[in-house]
């Protein structure tokens, strides 16, 4: 998938999600102060919240798919992880705004019964955010974008949120009204342990990490089934944002002549970069090796 094909793609969600945002967090902060729910109006900042991290995302998205220049001669693919780390920081920023809130109101016994309207949001808000989840995951993986998964991540923890949220104005309506606030502050939690996921996930598309072991026995597969190859001296692999650098050295005969061991490094190269489609560049250095017993 080119460049202009994923940034249609993740154009096409972010309008579609950014509306949907405005319209839902608009509403639940509505009725939650309208039916006096702490926890629907937490779950209505969160979802507010979505709408600057889609933008984000998107932003990340689009510059991360600009051409390689003489500047950045590897690309601009890590700026996706750089506005991941930036939205994990707002998801830990939402959830810091709402354990405060729901601890202050605990502490000073400020519970209020809220309205059963706000029952109907908390459910409307379930389905709708579990449906822009699976609707962005699924494009994220399509064009393998770590900053429209974080985006993705989101809404999930909104709408798990949400759920939260359901929980905690039933139980205040029947009678135990310190659950709304306890379940405001519930939410807040959950929602920093999937910040710091996706902080972390950030980092180690950002450090150069090695890629995961079924990646590099696939690569060992196609080096060792080249016409040419004796041997495997070394292969080293690093996460760069959602592609992949190969540097591996392959042993062949050292009876051969320069150009057919160039030949043979040049298709350990092709096989690589055409099979494994997230690898962006693999090197190859080539080692003589004595064949004569």
């Amino acid at each position: 998938m080119n460049s202009k094909q994923r940034i249609q793609i993740a154009n096409k969600v972010s309008v579609i999600t950014i509306i949907a945002n405005v319209i839902l967090s608009a509403a639940k902060v509505s009725i939650g102060f309208v039916g006096r729910s702490n926890a629907i109006i937490a779950d209505g900042i969160h979802s507010m919240s979505d709408v600057f991290s889609t933008i984000v995302a998107l932003i990340g998205i689009r510059l991360a798919n600009r051409e390689d220049d003489e500047n950045h001669p590897y690309g601009h693919e890590k700026i996706e992880p750089v506005m991941g780390k930036v939205l994990a920081n707002i998801l830990f920023l939402t959830a810091a705004f709402m354990g405060y809130s729901a601890i202050r109101s605990i502490i000073n016994g400020d519970y209020t019964t809220p309205g059963k309207i706000t029952i109907y949001a908390a459910i409307f808000s379930i389905v709708v955010k579990e449906w822009m989840y699976r609707y962005t995951a699924k494009a994220a993986k399509k064009i393998e974008s770590s900053a429209l998964l974080a985006d993705a991540w989101h809404h999930r923890t909104d709408s798990l949120s949400s759920v939260g949220s359901l929980i905690g104005v039933t139980g205040a309506i029947l009678g135990y009204a310190v659950l709304d606030s306890i379940a405001a502050l519930v939410i807040s939690i959950f929602v920093v342990k999937v910040a710091a996921d996706i902080y972390l996930q950030s980092v180690k598309e950002l450090i150069d990490s090695s890629a995961d072991q079924e990646t590099v026995e696939e690569i060992k597969k196609i080096v060792v089934e080249t016409d040419g190859v004796i041997r495997i001296d070394k292969l080293k692999t690093r996460i760069h944002a959602n592609k992949l650098y190969v540097d591996v050295d392959i042993s062949v005969n050292k009876n051969l002549s320069v150009s057919e061991a160039h030949d043979i490094a040049e298709n350990v190269h092709n096989k690589i970069e055409s099979d494994i489609k997230k690898v962006k560049h693999c090197m190859v250095h080539v080692n003589p090796l004595d064949c004569n017993p």
